[in-house]
């Protein structure tokens, strides 16, 4: 398969796939309409992209492209609308980045209460002001909340307990059962999680129904004073919200996704809290340690070897959870030349609408079993029609 790598990505797993026999053309300065370009010229079966955004003019620019793999968690940086209604499939790499954004996480917690980073800065400007620096609190003892449960969410709960922090968290599959194996206590909502907590920490995706999760309301229940600490996506966090609750509050905000990130790996950058002593912002650097590139290298090898090999996409991201499909079609057939391709024209004769199909071989390759998915109104002809074809055994039809 021809594979574009747009993006920084693993040595290791670029070699991997050329060693497989791949054709492999890696850059990772493509972006916007170079991107665009690349596509058109080398047309390739696969794109690997890391923060590389993918819009649907990418989409249009190769006609052969068949899976868009994201290196990472998160995939909104790629048109996953515009990718499903072209027939592409598109998968990440989820968990193979959560220790390095946990660390950073907490490297966060700690900077704000310890000041760190004011420390150096201030250290390099040739002023020494231990008096200012000497009145952090301390984090033993104190309450971190977890919005968010995922692999990243899990990956802070030993942390924090190793730092002497009890632990409370809200998601939306998180149970009582399933609280009191990872030794947390489970809240009811984000705004119960930011009254009990002295530091919160953001671990969701990005998603229409998480759109300012974390906004005025959330903010109000804070106690003054707080850490929050937002390593998911800016979108998550309002942050006009955020503002309001710096000034009015105290909060301390750290964020390694700021509103209006640029694009570009390297440019200028304006955020209106920027200079605020209370905001921390690092350069969205959370999966960016040698040990989480690798294994999200080999991850994103795996996916594409996989579907290379198999045709199904480990990690997609955007199948359907239910298709349309209202029957079940059985066909035990012998495993002989154009059986299915007669099944197949005899449903779409009758306007049976196939959505998901599949051919399970039996031992020998003597005969074999169709399973077929349609959304259509079965009718007694047109079972006849596939039952009096050559090799077919049996035929059966179930509504779903």
């Amino acid at each position: 398969m021809n594979v574009l790598i747009a993006d920084s990505f693993s040595d290791l797993g670029t070699q991997r796939l050329r060693d497989a026999g791949h054709t492999v053309v890696a850059d990772a300065s493509l972006k916007g309409s170079a991107l665009t370009e690349a596509l058109a010229e080398h047309e390739p079966q696969v794109l690997i992209v890391r923060s590389t955004k993918v819009t649907a003019t990418d989409l249009d620019a190769d006609p052969n492209l068949e899976l868009i793999v994201r290196a990472g968690a998160g995939y909104d940086t790629i048109d996953v609308a515009g990718a499903s209604e072209r027939g592409i499939f598109v998968a990440n790499c989820p968990g193979k980045n959560a220790t390095a954004v946990a660390e950073l996480a907490f490297g966060l917690i700690l900077s704000l209460d310890r000041r760190i980073p004011d420390n150096v800065a201030e250290a390099r400007d040739g002023r020494w002001n231990k008096a200012a620096f000497s009145k952090a609190y301390g984090i033993k003892g104190s309450t971190l909340g977890l919005v968010g449960l995922g692999s990243i969410g899990q990956e802070m709960i030993p942390r924090a307990k190793a730092f002497g922090m009890q632990v409370v968290a809200w998601s939306r599959s998180l149970t009582d059962e399933i609280a009191a194996e990872l030794g947390v206590a489970r809240m009811d909502s984000p705004e119960e999680v930011a009254a009990a907590a002295d530091a919160i920490s953001v671990h969701v995706a990005s998603k229409p129904d998480t759109e300012g999760l974390i906004g005025r309301a959330f903010f109000e229940e804070m106690q003054d004073g707080a850490f929050l600490i937002n390593t998911s996506r800016a979108a998550v966090v309002d942050e006009v919200s955020a503002e309001w609750a710096i000034a009015e509050k105290n909060i301390r905000f750290a964020t390694d996704v700021p509103a209006g990130e640029p694009a570009a790996k390297q440019d200028s950058f304006e955020h209106p809290l920027a200079a605020h002593p209370n905001f921390y912002v690092t350069h969205h650097i959370g999966a960016s340690t040698e040990q989480a590139t690798e294994a999200i290298g080999q991850e994103a090898v795996r996916v594409v070897m996989t579907y290379a090999d198999t045709g199904r996409v480990p990690n997609c991201v955007n199948l359907a959870e239910q298709s349309p499909a209202t029957h079940l079609l059985t066909v035990r057939h012998r495993d002989r030349v154009g059986v299915l391709a007669g099944v197949l024209n005899a449903m779409s004769e009758a306007g049976w609408n196939v959505q998901e199909m599949e051919n399970l071989i039996f031992a020998g390759a003597e005969s074999a079993c169709a399973r077929i998915r349609f959304d259509g109104h079965p009718n007694p002809n047109t079972l006849q029609t596939i039952r009096d074809q050559n090799h077919v055994i049996a035929t059966a039809v179930i509504a779903l």
